[in-house]
């Protein structure tokens, strides 16, 4: 079997995954179709020392389907009617109906990523040093400055303004500036 790339609708990626695999095992596909796959990431977020964690999809709009072809490199008849047959279903990456397969390093990337949404969520900080920033709330507001160091563990961003003529380090939650 080898990897294929489907195209779904947007937001509808977990839907289609779970619809699919209730109709292989329905119709009896399973020799022909293994594993499908929708890879997210955990991420939390810290508001007001309030912690979320959410689920966020690593390739949205498409679904990974482990699947054996037929020999001419063309997806099964009775698989493609069915997976043509699924609500949100786009079509096959590929050229002229022949779907083409994942290269095996893109695979292994994949899997990888598909199996740790178990781990410990990450804070996404998209800020580096030196960046210039603008805060967007809380008491210093539409005030500018530069970014000094991150602690992702915590959410917290140390930036250096200037306040009357003289710079200030302060700590602000990172979702609480922006880049300029």
């Amino acid at each position: 079997m080898q990897w294929y790339v489907l195209r779904v609708a947007a937001n509808k990626e977990v839907q289609v995954r779970e619809s699919l695999a209730q109709k292989v095992e329905k119709e009896g596909l399973s020799d022909i179709i293994g594993r499908i796959e929708v890879p997210v990431e955990q991420i939390k977020r810290i508001r007001g020392n309030k912690q979320t964690v959410h689920k966020r999809k690593l390739y949205p709009g498409y679904v990974f389907m482990e699947m054996e072809s037929s020999e001419d490199g063309r997806v099964p008849e009775k698989v493609w009617f069915m997976i043509k047959g699924t609500s949100g279903v786009g079509d096959f990456i590929g050229t002229e109906g022949i779907p083409t397969p994942m290269r095996d390093t893109d695979v292994a990337k994949m899997l990888l990523e598909a199996e740790k949404p178990d781990e410990t969520p990450s804070i996404k900080v998209e800020f580096e040093k030196g960046d210039q920033i603008k805060i967007r709330e809380g008491a210093f507001e539409n005030f500018e400055g530069f970014v000094d160091s991150i602690d992702s563990e915590r959410g917290i961003v140390k930036v250096i303004v200037t306040i009357f003529g003289r710079s200030t380090p302060l700590d602000i939650e990172y979702w609480q500036i922006e880049k300029i």
